[in-house]
C-alpha cells in the first residue's frame, strides 16, 4: 500500500464514522476488504468497541479498530507459534504508543475530557455539537493512517 492508497482509506474511515458507524467500525471497515471480510461482517465484529468497549470509556474504539486490523495482518491462529502472537503484541504496542504520543491518550475518557466512569448505554446523537465537542474524527483518522504505515511497512 503506498501514501496514496493509505490516504483514502484513512478518508474513507472518516466518512464512515460521519456516517454514523462508531470509531471502531470505522477504522476496521476502512480496511476490511483488504482481508476478503465485507462491509456488514466488519460492521458487526466492530460495533462493541465504539465508545471504548461499549460506552465503559476505556481503550477509544479507534484504537480497538486498529487492533482488529493488525489481528487480520498479523494473526496468531496456532497456540503453539509464540512467535505469531509476540509479534501481533508487539505490533500493537507499538501502534497504541505512536497514538498515544499524538493524542495523549488511548483511553477514550482521557480523550474526552470526561470521568472514567462507565457511561449510560445510550448512544450520542450524531449532530454539529457532537462532532465539534469531541477528537473522535481526529482519533479515526490517526489510528487508520497509523495502521496504514505500518501493514504497508511490512
Amino acid at each position: 500500500m503506498n501514501e496514496n492508497e493509505i490516504q483514502i482509506r484513512v478518508t474513507k474511515a472518516v466518512e464512515i464514522f460521519e456516517q454514523g458507524y462508531n470509531c471502531s467500525q470505522a477504522v476496521f471497515m476502512a480496511f476490511s476488504d483488504k482481508y476478503g471480510i465485507d462491509t456488514e461482517t466488519a460492521s458487526k465484529l466492530g460495533t462493541s468497541f465504539g465508545g471504548g468497549m461499549g460506552r465503559l470509556r476505556e481503550v477509544c474504539g479507534a484504537v480497538s479498530g486498529m487492533f482488529l486490523v493488525l489481528g487480520m495482518e498479523f494473526p496468531c491462529t496456532d497456540t503453539k507459534d509464540k512467535a505469531s502472537k509476540n509479534l501481533n503484541y508487539k505490533m500493537v504496542q507499538k501502534t497504541a504508543n505512536v497514538f498515544k504520543a499524538e493524542m495523549g491518550s488511548y483511553i477514550c475518557a482521557d480523550l474526552l475530557k470526561i470521568k472514567h466512569l462507565p457511561q449510560n448505554p445510550e448512544s450520542s446523537e450524531r449532530n454539529e455539537a457532537y462532532y465539534k465537542s469531541r477528537p473522535c474524527i481526529k482519533c479515526v483518522r490517526l489510528a487508520a493512517e497509523i495502521v496504514g504505515k505500518e501493514i504497508s511497512s511490512v
